[in-house]
């Protein structure tokens, strides 16, 4: 696929702080089911999936969503300031103001989460929402990792600094260190989905690496455990990592999608 020049993104004002945060997106019209991506912690809507995915959806005139949580990419905010609730939020209303008709929601990582938190959003909310979910497909998914994945893996060291000086700075292979600070541990105590069953109301497909060091395969398999739904599929990639970004893996995230519609 070719790809084309990255058009300027819109703005959505999300929240009544001082500042409200301005998050930037690209919305795609085209055919239903329309495409919703929703990226990883500290990563961006121009990463190799979600441009893939926009590619994908271009080829074939669908809808796609894309966006940047505040603190991420084109938006404004600091990352140090983000909590899960908080690009919950902002999930919700980009959502609201750019997904029409069904949707496919698409997460990595920490997307994958943010998926789930959608639709289960959307499911309070009864009526015409709920049924605008046409699939999710979550790409190495990290429900509940600030408590899984991070507070209950860390020394009590880190726990310690974390406490006190209210952030700790986690080294990371992808560039400079980032903040994991005490405000985004507790607020995700508030948003944990995996200590009950995980009503979706949609086909879940979840691609999982199995060399992936940051979030472990058996944390898919024990997501995969809360889904009630009967149509959902875990694919296990022997030689993938987190990222599974590789041609292969794009395909494999492609392929999911269109079985989903």
């Amino acid at each position: 696929m070719t790809k084309s020049p990255e058009p300027a993104p819109d703005f959505v004002t999300v929240g009544n702080g001082a500042p409200a945060r301005r998050i930037a997106v690209r919305a795609r019209p085209g055919a239903s089911p329309g495409l919703f991506w929703l990226g990883g912690f500290n990563s961006d809507m121009t990463g190799t999936k979600a441009t893939a995915l926009d590619q994908w959806a271009e080829a074939r005139g669908r809808a796609c969503v894309r966006f940047d949580y505040s603190g991420h990419g084109e938006s404004s905010g600091s990352f140090a300031d983000g909590t899960i609730g908080r690009w919950l939020e902002e999930s919700l209303a980009v959502f609201d103001a750019y997904a029409r008709g069904p949707q496919i929601l698409v997460g990595s990582s920490m997307g994958g989460w943010m998926a789930l938190l959608l639709a289960r959003a959307l499911r309070r909310r009864g009526g015409d929402a709920a049924a605008k979910l046409a699939g999710l497909v979550l790409i190495a998914p990290a429900p509940d990792f600030t408590e899984a994945l991070m507070w209950k893996g860390f020394s009590p060291e880190i726990r310690a600094e974390i406490e006190t000086k209210g952030v700790w700075h986690r080294p990371s292979e992808y560039g400079e260190p980032y903040p994991i600070t005490k405000a985004l541990i507790e607020d995700g105590r508030n948003h944990l989905v995996l200590d009950g069953m995980i009503e979706v109301g949609c086909p879940v497909r979840i691609l999982q690496g199995k060399q992936d060091e940051d979030v472990p395969w058996r944390h898919a398999f024990e997501l995969a455990e809360r889904l009630p739904t009967d149509d959902v599929v875990l694919t296990m990639i022997q030689d993938g990592d987190h990222r599974l970004s590789r041609p292969q893996d794009i395909a494999r995230m492609l392929a999911a999608v269109e079985e989903l519609g």
